[in-house]
């Protein structure tokens, strides 16, 4: 009889963090969660920034509830990052991917290396948020910051410092940031160098499933969990997630939905050609030697700054709530297109979608109700959009769609997918990012061989929901409405 071996998954998403064990007995995994906790922006004089030091402590805390753990792994959102200097010390507080430094940041770019040019280097679609624009930016107001700056690191590539006393810069968050080239899987200096970023900051990428140290000694002793051995994961949540996707087949489109939806496919090589470029597609990289060639898409963060922008004004409502409301509310009222710019940063996003549809010569939606529902199919038509694209890209017809992470549980919304798309959704696992980076671990440790054992470990662990296309009709006329408010 084998014995079960415990990961502990450090999983730190854009609205909160946890830690989860997860429990290896043969093909059977088990989730327990140990400690969970807040996550958000804090703003400063200067800007919007992580608390990372508070973070620090949870994740400390966590670690200290997860009793006889055979390996630690972490995980984050990608694109930020923080400056070490010589003494090892972090350089500031890390701004916040939505903080408004990199407002116009692109077209300055731009009149320095042309659009094509820096995909062509980088495979990595154009927005603001991009770690690129946030150096830019960096350059532009704090340069003397680079003069004490010794290592560049991404927030896990922080926290791993933090843990392990090892500087690394991991591989999938690395190829976030648009200084990366694909094509050669280093740095890229020809980007760096036109925008004065210094090179020397960036340090040789490591791979997903290395271990790179064990817990310092004092953590070990402040924790109580002793020198536990530290496996990087696919460091990017997103990539973690996609270890997780229960498929049986290559061909399968992925959905990872949350607060952002980012849909792909697994692919072998990064997709650089000019319709990559024009439809703005991504190449990240994946484990096992994969890419994940694959579209940001505005996700639910329309309806959570929705439900909080109500909140503010005295009304409180649960998304189930709001769901139910949308459930009930007239179908293709109006769309929006959930990738316009002015539905980026925190505010007032119930106006926004109002406005929008006023200015589209749309009519408004007035009830909560509406505006989710109008948020809901918007979401589900540019998933269609995104869908027939990676499709074009890829040259395979993608099927089925896999819907992971906590997104998942708004069914509603899987409906709208199946229905929109025409095609078979399956749902689960919810918790895909802690899975994926628990099964990496495993990996990493020697104790599963491939990413095809994994998948099978969840098939085996978890349940999945099937959406099959119900109500198609209205569909197309309303994704040709999409097209047309597009800008």
């Amino acid at each position: 009889m084998t014995q079960a071996r415990n990961y502990l998954a450090i999983d730190l998403g854009a609205e909160s963090g946890r830690t989860i064990v997860g429990s290896l007995d043969g093909k059977q995994l088990t989730l327990t969660e140990t400690h969970r906790f807040f996550n958000g922006p804090v703003r400063l004089n200067d800007g919007l920034h992580w608390d990372v030091l508070c973070l620090w402590s949870d994740i400390k805390d966590g670690i200290g509830k997860s009793k006889s753990i055979d390996s630690i792994g972490l995980d984050t959102w990608a694109v930020d990052f923080a400056l070490v200097d010589k003494n090892d010390s972090m350089l500031g507080n890390p701004f916040h991917y939505r903080d408004a430094r990199t407002d116009g940041m692109l077209d300055e770019a731009f009149k320095i290396m042309p659009r094509a040019e820096i995909f062509a280097n980088s495979g990595i679609q154009f927005m603001q948020l991009n770690t690129l624009y946030q150096l830019i930016a960096t350059v532009r107001t704090n340069p003397k910051i680079f003069d004490i700056a010794k290592t560049f690191v991404t927030i896990p590539d922080l926290f791993n410092f933090w843990l392990t006393g090892e500087l690394t810069n991991e591989f999938t968050n690395a190829t976030t940031t648009q200084c990366f080239d694909p094509r050669t899987r280093t740095w890229s200096t020809k980007i760096l160098d036109a925008f004065n970023i210094p090179a020397h900051l960036f340090k040789p990428v490591t791979d997903p499933g290395t271990r790179i140290g064990t817990l310092l000694p004092s953590l070990a002793e402040e924790t109580g969990a002793g020198a536990v051995p530290v496996i990087l994961p696919a460091c990017h949540d997103t990539g973690s997630a996609v270890v997780a996707v229960p498929a049986r087949n290559e061909d399968f489109a992925w959905l990872s939905s949350g607060t952002w939806s980012i849909m792909g496919a697994e692919v072998r090589e990064p997709c650089l050609t000019d319709k990559a470029l024009e439809y703005n597609f991504t190449n990240e990289g994946g484990v096992n030697g994969t890419w994940r060639l694959s579209k940001n898409i505005m996700g639910l963060w329309l309806v959570q700054e929705c439900r909080r922008e109500w909140r503010r004004q005295g009304e409180e409502m649960s998304f189930d709530a709001l769901t139910q409301d949308a459930a009930e509310s007239e179908a293709f009222l109006s769309v929006i297109d959930p990738d316009d710019a002015q539905f980026l940063h925190p505010g007032d996003m119930p106006s926004r979608i109002q406005k929008f549809c006023a200015d589209t010569n749309q009519k408004v939606p007035e009830t909560k109700g509406q505006i989710i529902r109008v948020a809901l199919e918007s979401i589900a038509l540019k998933y269609r959009l995104v869908l027939e694209r990676l499709e074009e890209l890829s040259g395979k017809h993608l099927d089925p769609l896999h819907i992971i992470g906590g997104g998942t549980k708004n069914k509603l919304l899987n409906q709208f997918t199946a229905d929109s798309t025409g095609r078979t959704v399956i749902t689960g696992p919810v918790e895909a990012t802690a899975i994926g980076n628990i099964l990496m671990q495993a990996i990493g440790m020697k104790h599963l061989s491939s990413l095809a054992e994994a998948r099978e470990v969840v098939r085996v662990s978890f349940e999945s929901e099937i959406y099959e296309p119900k109500q198609t009709a209205g569909w197309d006329e309303v994704y040709a409405r999409l097209q047309k408010v597009m800008k």
